[in-house]
């Protein structure tokens, strides 16, 4: 399932917590995983001073994101994870969508915020830069999370809107439960209040909710196409989809979402965009962010 993983590492605490995980992903799957620091661009050069401040601040960025990367590789060698390690220059979610794509990466794996100061590489507007744009899927991790993190997941849970990009989730949430045995759990949520005071509310809501039941009807057949054995379809109402979600990931003890990046052009409130994002910064449980496949592939 993964041959390759990417972890960018700015040694933080945020970093250290989920560090763990990572390696258990990664010795589960035999996989190599690729410790990436990303230093701040470098300046423009500029005539030399005699006191070489500039050369020193350098250098100091350089060993600081060497010794990060450093210690994790030592951390791994405790384990059977063989390593890559790498530190590069220039814009944090643009030089991690890079690397993954040159290194044949299979999943980038992110915690949600870092360090102070270095916000750049894993707070915030980078993480979701990376997952918006990430060809290659992207798995969020809460450092402040409650629940206990372990792997292999035992319940994954695929939201669907029947979207390209839902079913491409749902396709990959089916190979990974495949891989590790997992059970798999199709859902689709409808948000009723999304209709507000519409006089045609109710019609619009059972018209929803076909699209719920087909969409999710497709899931259970694409994850038993591809050879899942316990599979769960649910459709349910709610006041948004985001709550909806988090309900159920309380209600079945769900220990991974595998959501895709976008929903039905004109449809992201229904469904994915902005609800996906929601549950990056909030779900109790890692967050497995998926892509549409170009059309080209």
């Amino acid at each position: 399932m993964f041959d390759h993983l990417l972890f960018p590492t700015d040694g933080s605490s945020g970093a250290e917590a989920v560090f763990e995980h990572v390696l258990d992903i990664a010795e589960t799957h035999d996989a190599t995983l690729h410790l990436l620091h990303v230093a701040p661009p470098e300046p423009e050069r500029r005539p030399q001073r005699d006191d070489g401040d500039d050369e020193n601040a350098t250098g100091r960025r350089t060993t600081e994101g060497e010794q990060f990367v450093a210690d994790a590789a030592a951390r791994a060698a405790q384990t059977d994870v063989e390593t890559v390690t790498d530190v590069a220059h220039g814009e944090a979610y643009e030089t991690i969508i890079d690397y993954g794509v040159a290194n044949d990466v299979d999943l980038i794996v992110m915690p949600t915020h870092g360090r102070k100061g270095l916000s750049r590489l894993l707070v915030g507007s980078t993480t979701e830069r990376v997952v918006r744009r990430s060809d290659v899927p992207v798995l969020t991790v809460r450092p402040d999370a409650q629940t206990s993190l372990s792997y292999p997941y035992e319940r994954i849970l695929t939201p669907t809107d029947g979207s390209q990009c839902a079913n491409a989730a749902v396709t990959f949430g089916s190979e990974l439960a495949v891989s590790t045995e997992a059970d798999l759990h199709g859902l689709s949520v409808v948000n009723v209040a999304y209709f507000g005071a519409d006089v045609r509310g109710p019609v619009l809501v059972e018209e929803f909710e076909e699209r719920a039941e087909r969409a999710v009807s497709d899931a259970v057949d694409t994850a038993a196409d591809v050879g899942v054995e316990n599979v769960t379809e649910t459709v349910k109402r709610d006041v948004s989809v985001h709550n909806g979600i988090l309900s159920y990931i309380d209600d079945h003890d769900i220990d991974l979402v595998v959501v895709g990046t976008h929903g039905h052009t004109g449809f992201d409130r229904y469904m994915l965009g902005s609800v996906a994002e929601k549950l990056i910064r909030t779900s109790p449980v890692p967050v497995l962010t998926v892509r549409e496949p170009k059309q080209d592939e």
